[in-house]
């Protein structure tokens, strides 16, 4: 009897182990769905195809002090507008000065111009082993500026502004230009040979003749633009955009081509004769080393971006936009690169 008992008692722990057993192993099936719904969240999906990846690190960019402007604010918008992890570094050593820090090894990225390129600096491109990408980007005007106080030399005929300027006319004194001008001495300024600006006004107004002795040359616009606000008989050059944003301080000479004063201004800078102000307009440039661009995603990227919004950023800065077919052609020859 005994052993019966006995013999139930061990049935019915039996049963009860059975059936803790299989509650047990319920709640450890479950386990293993919790962990694999983890799995999935800690899982990296894949992007999306039309997915871009983010874009990082500098694009450095030296040279012209008239195209820095225009420069300056198409890397403002870029960061602002489209990179912000990219980092668009303008600086405005000149255009010349900036041409001796691109043609190095390892030099900058970009460097703008207010002249095209020389012979010699696309040689000494070749033999660091790159061949620049020449990119328009706008026009500009060259502007000559003078005092607020001024009031006789508000139109002058292109000739007059070159005998002011050149060594072999003999001018030293307003009254030398006009009788009825003062009989006071001109003080002549004008951006240093870093500057492509000056080679422009050196190489084409003047076709290569020499200054007028004691002419003020100097590397800032900004140390430009305060001289000549403060000098009654200052007379100044330099870009448009330079004058621009500088109106409550200088006064722009309309210049005589022939047909009448004329003076510079959006709708009159242009490189046809169809342009009023078309003898003193210029190009400007930006220079882009093809191969940091192939390199670097972000120096292409910012390129295109670049050409795509040349016009824009042109008319916001005091230049005149150059053609559209120009643009698309400057944009197909950076995709090319890709």
């Amino acid at each position: 009897m005994k052993s019966l008992k006995k013999l139930s008692m061990l049935l019915l722990l039996a049963a009860v182990m059975t059936i803790i057993a299989a509650c047990g192993g319920g709640e450890s099936e479950e386990e293993p769905e919790e962990n694999a719904g983890g799995s999935d969240e800690n899982t990296e999906e894949p992007a999306p195809a039309d997915e871009e990846e983010a874009l990082e690190g500098s694009v450095v960019i030296d040279g012209s002090g008239t195209v820095y402007p225009f420069m300056a604010k198409m890397a403002e918008n870029y960061m602002t507008n489209e990179e912000e992890n990219v980092s668009v570094e303008v600086s405005r050593a000149g255009t010349s000065a900036g041409f001796e820090k691109f043609l190095i090894e390892d030099g900058t990225d970009f460097n703008d111009a207010s002249r095209p390129i020389k012979d010699e600096e696309i040689a000494k491109a070749g033999e660091v082993g790159f061949e620049p990408l020449e990119l328009k980007v706008a026009l500009d005007g060259l502007t000559v500026v003078i005092n607020k106080e001024n009031d006789w030399a508000t139109e002058l005929t292109e000739q007059q502004v070159k005998d002011i300027f050149l060594a072999s006319s003999g001018v030293k004194n307003w009254s030398d230009v006009d009788p009825s001008f003062p009989d006071e001495p001109i003080v002549t300024m004008g951006p240093n040979e870093n500057h492509g600006t000056y080679e422009f006004f050196f190489d084409e107004i003047l076709e290569g003749q020499d200054l007028v002795e004691g002419v003020n040359l100097q590397q800032d616009y900004s140390t430009l633009v305060d001289l000549v606000s403060k000098d009654k008989n200052a007379i100044a050059f330099f870009g448009y955009g330079y004058y621009e944003s500088n109106t409550d301080k200088l006064t722009a000479v309309s210049v005589d081509f022939g047909n009448g004063a004329v003076a510079p201004s959006l709708e009159t800078i242009g490189e046809s004769e169809e342009f009023d102000y078309s003898p003193f307009t210029r190009p400007v440039f930006t220079y882009l080393n093809p191969e940091m661009a192939k390199e670097k995603a972000q120096v292409l990227d910012f390129a295109i971006y670049a050409m795509e919004n040349a016009a824009t950023v042109a008319s916001e800065t005091g230049f005149a936009p150059i053609p559209e077919e120009e643009i698309q052609a400057n944009i197909e020859a950076l995709e090319g690169l890709q």
